[in-house]
């Protein structure tokens, strides 16, 4: 975030305006958690997240959600039913601002709570309980710790490919900003370099 900061002509900063807050704060966050060997790979991501950024609630809930469904197959237990939360107030966000969730949205969802069903029917109950807070402290305070908690999920999970899937958590969250920032605002954003997407679905274990 600092070199993206150097390349958009601000200040040095590992919090440039250039990028969406929260956008920023997983880019971070993949950073520390990724190994030597696998952090010099950031680097080519760097000039994709220059004129990510909107005031647009909906690309702080679409950031968590990507986060939320890309870790949630191979997180730990605890992890997982924090984390199938998250996505259900991803969805209930959406709902509120949209009136309803889109196609891709919906997928998304399915997959990962197909490779999770027990997180899934936990998180349906406890919401059912508990309800949804507002849309407002959802995207303020809620998004913010489903985007860490997933980064923690992916970095202590239990599996070999652990660098691997940071590095596509941000570069497939990257694309869904490029393509919602595209639909919504294109003239706001600067945007270098192809769709990197990859599927990497696999339960924990």
């Amino acid at each position: 975030m600092e070199f993206a900061s150097y390349l958009a002509g601000e200040p040095w900063s590992d919090h440039p305006k250039c990028t969406h807050s929260l956008l920023a704060s997983l880019a971070r966050m993949v950073n520390d958690f990724s190994s030597d060997d696998s952090r010099s790979q950031l680097a080519e991501l760097t000039p994709t997240v220059i004129g990510l950024t909107s005031n647009d609630p909906r690309l702080s809930v679409l950031i968590a959600l990507r986060a939320a469904t890309s870790a949630l197959p191979v997180s730990s237990a605890d992890r997982q039913r924090a984390l199938a939360v998250g996505i259900l107030s991803c969805e209930r966000a959406l709902l509120d601002l949209d009136g309803r969730i889109s196609e891709e949205a919906s997928e998304q969802v399915a997959r990962a709570f197909a490779l999770a069903p027990d997180a899934d029917a936990w998180a349906r109950e406890f919401v059912a309980a508990l309800g949804f807070g507002s849309t407002a402290k959802f995207v303020k305070q809620v998004s913010p710790a489903i985007v860490r908690t997933a980064v923690e999920g992916i970095a202590h999970a239990c599996v070999s490919d652990t660098d691997m899937r940071l590095r596509v958590m941000l570069a497939t969250t990257i694309d869904d900003c490029v393509a919602y920032l595209h639909r919504r605002e294109p003239a706001a954003t600067l945007v270098t370099g192809a769709p990197r997407t990859a599927v990497l679905d696999k339960p924990a274990g």
